[in-house]
């Protein structure tokens, strides 16, 4: 893949009378881990809901790849994991992840799996169980671990530690490592500004649907004058 990962140029998302996005401008490089960031409300997941073409713009346009975001074909590189990942309840694990590896063409291969649930602290056992049995943080490892097996150049996370305890979020964070040592793009949404700081390339703020910052974690503690990027976030958005 050559060329920008993602490029949002002047996005403009409305729900009624209500505007969410105003004219956001974004661009994720290639192989880059980019994380964004915002309160409740600032525009992320529409934002994503958009890139996905869940929604229709209002203006502005997104390009994956250099692909317009609207045609099939530009959603092929990419793997998503929503906020809220809620696979149907009476599907075993396995079952889940036979579903999912289908529809992508790929086999379902044993080891491979196992090992994917391994690597994010998912006992084996649970590939017989059926979803409805699961914890929040089991059920987010077993989405986590159906889009890792994927194997796309593009991954899409929206608050991925979501329900992960501190061991699992330490192996995801691995995990995420190591898909940018393989020329993958990661675009995370994420409350915790620390994984932001720790993990990304670059990042942007958003703010009532505005972008207000875009840079690395460096470089938005130094534009603020702050020692943590918690205190610059607050800063920014004040």
């Amino acid at each position: 893949m050559t060329g920008p990962a993602l490029r949002f140029q002047q996005v403009v998302k409305r729900y009624g009378a209500a505007s969410v996005l105003h004219g956001v401008d974004l661009e994720l490089r290639a192989g880059e881990c980019f994380g964004l960031v915002g309160v409740n409300g600032a525009g992320k997941t529409s934002l994503i809901k958009c890139l996905l073409d869940f929604c229709a713009l209002d203006g502005g346009s997104i390009e994956i790849f250099g692909q317009p975001h609207h045609r099939p074909a530009a959603r092929q590189p990419l793997a998503f994991v929503p906020e809220r990942f809620t696979p149907p309840y009476y599907l075993t694990g396995a079952d889940f992840m036979r579903y999912l590896l289908s529809l992508q063409g790929l086999p379902y291969q044993p080891p491979a799996v196992e090992a994917m649930l391994a690597a994010l602290d998912l006992a084996p056992d649970a590939l017989r169980r059926t979803v409805r049995s699961y914890s929040k943080g089991m059920t987010q490892k077993l989405g986590l671990a159906a889009c890792l097996l994927t194997r796309k150049p593009l991954y899409v996370l929206d608050e991925p530690m979501s329900g992960l305890d501190p061991k699992a979020r330490a192996l995801l964070k691995d995990q995420l490592r190591s898909l940018r040592q393989a020329g993958s793009t990661v675009f995370l949404t994420s409350h915790a500004l620390a994984d932001v700081d720790e993990l990304c390339d670059r990042m942007a703020i958003l703010h009532d649907g505005r972008i207000r910052f875009t840079g690395t974690p460096a470089a938005c503690r130094a534009q603020y004058g702050a020692p943590t990027l918690e205190q610059a976030f607050l800063t920014c958005i004040a």
